[in-house]
């Protein structure tokens, strides 16, 4: 690499380069206070050179002119600490820089680390996810996101249950795992530290497949067995959590357990109306009137605070009812399970809700609709031809015509084909 660049801009480098990824990462000063307590100066420089998508070793150790050894001995360290992504494939590895989320935030609480100070990570985080809606924004805008809701099966009526593919069902997402793992929720973590968690246990946060390997081989999670996960499962609705997860079809990463206080996501529908920042299932809550009795426990239960209790006079007789905000309703189904007096259903939206079919669509999926296109595929800030060829893209981007042919979805898909097709050809079928 040459010289190390001076500390503060080693580390305004690495947030211009975060920022660029697809869930950005908004300048504040704040932001540089967390990057100097992760990174050290030579972390940073390391960093900020390693592309947003994953890259192998080889191509890596190539394009830094490190040697090949040296260079997987700094990588592995790096991913040991939850800074840069590590993959395994097919006897190949392949590195990722991890971005704020879901990625260096997650992998700084998802266990218990006394070489870091967590307890001012957790005040630092707080305040640059919270103080304003900037970074929120950042990582929700557009209609699709890294995380869907996952319905509770119990609370679906029998003859739904033909309608409900395996990709929605969270216990067949676990049978069908390759992999398993669980670790510490972040989010309750922190807040832990914050003197703000609720009483909900956190070792609850579920990783599958290839990034259950890669969690448990760099000491962030602890492996599960499939009956394991699926009394996890069980628990965690027992005690009102609900489930979210990766937002797509095939080869989910992780299942997520859930509660409206801590849940970052949950928050920022919360805090900052971001209404969508969490996928809906394809159902919705539904209250039978001539059942409910006004007690106001799904209205406690609900993580997003999308039920209230309204007053009702139908057959002249004035009462407080539940009452579903449908723009609010993640269609979890916690608020069935809270539900004594069986008044509450799930019922089919009228839409079916779009999920992509792997981690590598959405990810296209999003870097087009957060004009970040560009910069997902041309990120090597030292090739000049990458650098062009950005520019020219970051152009097109802009314009109207190329934002309305990839707002049409048969334009999309068609256009989405043939540029996963032609990535894959160079990137493999690792998050296929």
């Amino acid at each position: 690499m040459g010289h190390i660049v001076k500390p503060n801009r080693a580390y305004r480098l690495l947030q211009r380069k975060l920022d660029r990824t697809v869930t950005g990462a908004p300048d504040s000063p704040i932001l540089m206070q967390i990057l100097s307590l992760l990174f050290s100066p030579e972390d940073a420089d390391l960093a900020r050179r390693i592309p947003g998508r994953l890259t192998t070793a080889e191509k890596l150790s190539a394009r830094l002119d490190i040697p090949r050894d040296e260079l997987l001995a700094k990588l592995s360290d790096m991913a040991e600490r939850g800074l840069i992504i590590d993959l395994e494939h097919k006897g190949r590895r392949w590195f990722a820089l991890a971005p704020v989320a879901i990625g260096f935030f997650e992998f700084t609480f998802m266990r218990t680390r006394g070489e870091v100070p967590q307890a001012e990570l957790a005040r630092l985080f707080e305040q640059y996810m919270h103080q304003d809606d900037r970074f929120a924004r950042s990582v929700l805008r557009g209609p699709t996101q890294i995380g869907r809701t996952l319905v509770r099966e119990e609370a679906l009526p029998a003859e739904d249950h033909t309608e409900i593919l395996d990709w929605e069902r969270a216990s067949r997402v676990v049978e069908s795992a390759g992999a398993l793992g669980v670790s510490l929720c972040a989010c309750r973590h922190k807040a832990n530290h914050l003197g703000e968690a609720c009483e909900r246990p956190q070792h609850t946060c579920l990783s599958l497949n290839y990034a259950a390997e890669s969690l448990i081989r760099n000491g962030m999670a602890e492996p599960l067995s499939t009956g394991e996960a699926v009394a996890l499962l069980g628990q965690c609705k027992e005690v009102g959590l609900a489930q979210t997860g990766d937002n797509v079809q095939r080869t989910l990463t992780y299942i997520c357990n859930c509660c409206g206080c801590c849940c970052e996501l949950m928050r920022s529908v919360k805090t900052f109306d971001i209404r969508g920042a969490i996928v809906t299932s394809n159902w919705i809550m539904e209250v039978d009137t001539s059942k409910c009795t006004g007690c106001g426990q799904c209205v406690e239960a609900c993580p997003v605070d999308a039920i209230e209790l309204a007053m009702r006079n139908d057959d002249g007789k004035p009462r407080e009812q539940a009452a579903c905000n449908k723009t609010l309703c993640l269609g979890c189904g916690v608020c069935y399970s809270s539900c004594t007096s069986a008044a509450i259903a799930m019922k089919s939206r009228d839409k079916r809700v779009f999920t992509p079919e792997s981690v590598f669509d959405r990810m296209i999926m999003m870097a087009i609709e957060r004009g970040r296109l560009a910069d997902l595929i041309f990120d090597d800030p030292d090739r000049f031809g990458h650098l062009a060829l950005g520019r020219i893209v970051a152009t097109l981007e802009k314009i109207g015509a190329f934002k309305a042919t990839v707002a049409i979805r048969p334009l999309r898909s068609a256009f989405l084909r043939r540029l996963v097709t032609a990535a894959k050809k160079e990137l493999g079928d690792v998050l296929d």
